[in-house]
């Protein structure tokens, strides 16, 4: 990473004074840039049926949203303002893809996508907080940027987006290319278009403490064992035959008393939790696999990579790919992190048998390839 990404600010500068604390502007922080596909290309994603995509236009207060796949008559648009969102343009780009890893100083739980906007003079998707931290980076042409740190989060009533209702900006900057704002997360911000351009938002993965709890649940549903059957040996005839009894009570009470948890099974949950994949994510095995010593041959040429729909995380000396926990022979978990945190070996050279037919697995699953090009 160099410093102009950060406008001159080590990665841990940036943590400990604006991480989750404050803005920060930062002119040029990718000089040069005019983003990663062009926009034939993201008009193409946009009507893709397999990609994620909004259209808005607004006139006045009167927006409307359409959910992808989208028409091609829209994209052409003439008169009212508009934009169109792609989410997850790392998945169908590789210099997206390269470009959300730019920002691997956030450790990688915590990454989410690459989100681009195109808009046309004067589009946008209106005043709006988000719960998460954003990187906006501006591709082509100039937007304009408002944002405020107010208190007031009252949206407009039956609006189809999350529109602040009365949005009162701090700050005011036109971005042009290559410059990039970052937001902590419940920064109002506005962004306007001011003639044609692309805007890059690189987003994170902010859930809350309600899906962690119901996502945890549900992963103790379906690992925790506990054994016995009720019984009530000393039951006694109550007074009211449908009442629920005190004793019932008390004895399920101390059942359930019995669920525990350790931080282990806090470490297994997140690993799992966080490189499931999105429900709209799918894997294709190869239509015509290499066999396991051509896949050996081909990645001592070419190295190995991880697909971009692939999360590769660990902890504590366990890892996990794409919600599944994977054993790594101890030897092995040096490289295989090293894969985890950089998404690519030059080649399999130092590693197992073992731990070479589990990469060969992964790969016959559509999780990696010896190739350069992973995109769908």
């Amino acid at each position: 990473m160099t410093n102009t990404l950060l406008g001159g600010l080590t990665a841990e500068e940036f943590l400990s004074e604006y991480w989750q604390k404050k803005p920060l502007l930062i002119r040029q922080a990718v000089p040069g840039f005019t983003g990663v596909a062009s926009k034939v290309e993201l008009f193409e994603l946009a009507r893709d049926p397999d990609v994620e995509s909004r259209y808005v236009t607004h006139h006045d207060n009167n927006w409307q949203v359409t959910h992808g796949p989208q028409k091609a008559a829209d994209l052409k648009r003439k008169g009212q303002p508009w934009t169109v969102l792609i989410q997850g343009l790392n998945l169908f780009c590789p210099d997206g893809d390269a470009l959300l890893h730019r920002f691997d100083f956030i450790p990688q739980a915590r990454l989410d996508d690459l989100m681009v906007s195109y808009a046309v003079d004067g589009g946008g998707v209106g005043p709006h907080f988000d719960n998460y931290d954003v990187f906006l980076l501006q591709g082509i042409g100039q937007r304009r940027w408002q944002i405020s740190n107010q208190e007031d989060r009252g949206l407009i009533e039956d609006a189809p987006l999350k529109i602040l209702q009365d949005f009162r900006p701090v700050h005011d900057w036109v971005l042009e290319s290559g410059d990039m704002l970052y937001l902590p997360p419940h920064w109002a911000h506005n962004g306007i278009a001011m003639g044609e351009c692309t805007t890059y938002s690189i987003g994170f993965r902010s859930p809350t403490t309600q899906e962690l709890a119901q996502q945890f649940l549900i992963y103790l549903q379906d690992t925790i064992q506990l054994d016995g059957i009720y019984a009530d040996p000393d039951l006694e005839r109550q007074n009211h035959s449908a009442e629920i009894g005190e004793r019932m009570i008390d004895r399920v009470a101390d059942s359930l008393s019995r669920i525990t948890w350790s931080r282990e099974d806090v470490r297994r949950f997140l690993g799992a939790y966080l490189t499931e994949p999105k429900a709209h994510i799918y894997f294709d095995s190869p239509d015509d696999p290499l066999e396991h010593e051509e896949f050996v041959a081909a990645c001592r040429d070419q190295g190995y990579r991880l697909d971009a729909r692939s999360l590769l995380l660990f902890s504590g000396g366990q890892f996990f790919i794409n919600g599944e926990a994977v054993a790594v022979p101890d030897e092995d978990k040096e490289i295989i992190a090293a894969l985890a945190d950089h998404r690519h070996l030059e080649n399999l050279s130092g590693l197992s048998e073992e731990t070479i037919a589990l990469l060969y697995d992964w790969y016959c699953c559509g999780f990696s390839s010896p190739s350069g090009s992973l995109m769908p």
